[in-house]
Formats: structure tokens, C-alpha cells, sequence
């Protein structure tokens, strides 16, 4: 046994990511079973789904349910981004990889700071959450809803699925663009009382929202409806940085500070 090496497993396509879960347990298996080397493969798709490992450690990352200040978040400086290699050749032409499944979001809320209140109110949130070691939940004030004119949630709003007669769970997600180049965003945070879910067009109030970000259905709908939900929600965020600078000065003379936030993946 101290001479073999094991191959863990591999996913192929994004849609499949759920797969990782099992993976990491076999690979665990193996290592419990005293092989030389286990092996998870490969980078790329490892990069595209977030799948992470670290090793001998499975606690769950701390996160609290509160609220970033929504009267300072709802000025806040918005940027998307995603990571992609490029590799150029001598003639010009590249061959570009996406690493990322979904957009990673950062945010700047220093706009948001007005006046020695909103400093007091920062530094005391700022203090509660440890700087970076805490995250919470975060209201993007251009991109928070279902609606894809950023109207009030409509239970037509997202598709999330067609019935097959057993299913009851479906998750929330959000579609971006259109065709082969649609995105979809999962959506862990929805906002309390903001879910609208209709089955086969007709919209229903028999269901639960689940603390992962899913609606689970009183009865399982019937093969081929659809199943669509509008809904409000939340980023998971953390400070990015461990210390917090804001002056009287700065905010006095009408300049702005930085406070950097930057979106975390599930879990937390």
C-alpha cells in the first residue's frame, strides 16, 4: 500500500460540480489508507468549479448572518470579475482558458461614508466581524434582484427547473446572458420573505426556503412543469483587508475612503 498512488477522481463538466464532494472523500479514504501519493485532477477544472481542500481542517469558515450598513453599502463602488489565461503567440493569435464557473464580486463601500455616524457605525461592524476573519451578508446595489430590470420580484422572474414527478428541492439561481454563453449564479443569500415560486405558471405559496439557498416544494411537480421564482438577495462578503482607515478629514474634505469587501464562496 505504501507504494501505490490513487487517482481520487475528476469532473468534466461544470454542471457536474456536486461530484467534488465525493472526491474529496475518496481521496480522503485513501490517504487514511496509508497510499504514498493521492492525486485530484485537474487544475483547470478544480480552478473553474472552486473546489477546495485543505487538509486536516473541515471546519466550516465563520459567517454571520447580519447585514452590512445599508444606508453606507447602497453607495458602493461595484466591480465583477472573473479570471481567465491567456496565452499569446509569437503571430498574435491566443488561447484564452476560463478558470472561473461563475463572476467573483468586489466592492468598495467608502462612497457610502458621509459623516462621523457612519464612521462610528462602520467601526463598530468593522470590530465585530474581527476585520477579515468573520463574513457577512452584503446588498449589491445594482444587482439584488431576480427582475432582470431590477423591478420588484415577480415568481415568473428565473427558471430553476421542470418537474420530473420526484423532485421537490430546487435551488435558486440567476441567469445571466443568453444561449451558449448564459451564466448561471447560484443564489445562497435570498432576502426573508422575498421568495415567489410558481409551478407550470401558476404561482404557489406551498413551500419552504432552505438554509442553503434552495426552495423545497410541499409536493413534487408534475413531469415538465416549470418551476420559476423571483426573489431579493444577498452577497456573502468579508472585509478584505484587517484594518480599517477613515478620517475626519478625509470625508470632511470631500474625499473618499476605501473600504474594500470581496465576495466569498459557499461554504463559509
Amino acid at each position: 500500500m505504501s507504494a501505490q498512488q490513487y487517482f481520487a477522481g475528476f469532473v468534466l463538466d461544470a454542471d457536474d460540480r456536486a461530484q467534488w464532494a465525493a472526491i474529496a472523500a475518496a481521496a480522503d479514504a485513501a490517504e487514511a489508507a496509508g497510499v504514498a501519493r493521492t492525486f485530484i485532477w485537474a487544475l483547470p477544472q478544480v480552478a473553474r468549479d472552486g473546489f477546495t481542500c485543505f487538509d486536516g481542517e473541515d471546519a466550516v469558515q465563520a459567517f454571520d448572518a447580519v447585514d452590512f450598513p445599508l444606508a453606507i453599502g447602497r453607495e458602493a463602488m461595484v466591480a465583477t470579475e472573473f479570471s481567465t489565461q491567456i496565452v499569446s503567440s509569437p503571430s498574435g493569435h491566443e488561447q484564452r482558458a476560463s478558470e472561473w464557473a461563475e463572476a467573483r464580486m468586489r466592492y468598495d463601500a467608502g462612497p457610502g461614508i458621509r459623516s462621523e455616524a457612519d464612521v462610528r457605525t462602520l467601526a463598530d461592524f468593522f470590530r465585530a466581524r474581527r476585520g477579515a476573519a468573520r463574513a457577512f451578508r452584503f446588498r449589491d446595489p445594482f444587482d439584488h434582484g431576480s427582475a432582470g430590470d431590477g423591478g420588484a420580484p415577480e415568481p415568473g422572474d428565473q427558471l430553476l427547473g421542470e418537474g420530473d414527478g420526484e423532485t421537490r428541492l430546487f435551488a435558486l439561481v440567476k441567469h445571466y446572458g443568453a444561449g451558449d454563453t448564459k451564466q448561471e449564479r447560484a443564489i445562497r443569500l435570498p432576502v426573508a420573505g422575498s421568495v415567489r415560486v410558481a409551478v407550470g405558471g401558476v404561482e404557489t405559496a406551498a413551500f419552504v426556503v432552505t438554509g442553503e439557498g434552495a426552495v423545497l416544494l410541499d409536493d413534487a411537480p408534475a413531469v415538465g412543469a416549470a418551476v420559476t421564482a423571483g426573489f431579493l438577495f444577498d452577497v456573502p462578503v468579508r472585509f478584505a483587508d484587517d484594518r480599517l482607515e477613515v478620517s475626519r478629514a478625509t470625508f470632511l474634505a470631500g474625499e473618499i475612503a476605501s473600504i474594500p469587501l470581496i465576495e466569498v464562496r459557499a461554504p463559509w
